[in-house]
């Protein structure tokens, strides 16, 4: 089960990645197609956000950032 861990509303544009960077805050960057570079990476949100091991950080389907424990070590049968 997710959690939101920081209300930022962003509206997503087509052709753009969207990550949280290593200090904690939204950027995008645009992303490479065939002979097309991509481009150097933009903060859209500083959201400063504090990430805790053991949890996957992501932006949601309505531009929030939320996170989910990791599955570790599970067993397959």
């Amino acid at each position: 089960m997710a959690e939101k861990v920081a209300k930022v509303g962003i509206k997503r544009e087509q052709g753009f990645l969207y990550y949280l960077d290593k200090e904690g805050n939204v950027s995008r960057v645009r992303m490479a197609r065939g002979t097309d570079k991509g481009g150097n990476p933009e903060v859209i949100s500083k959201t400063g956000i504090k990430r805790e091991k053991g949890f996957l950080y992501y932006l949601d389907k309505e531009g929030d950032v939320s996170r989910s424990a990791m599955a570790r070590g599970k067993k397959s049968k």
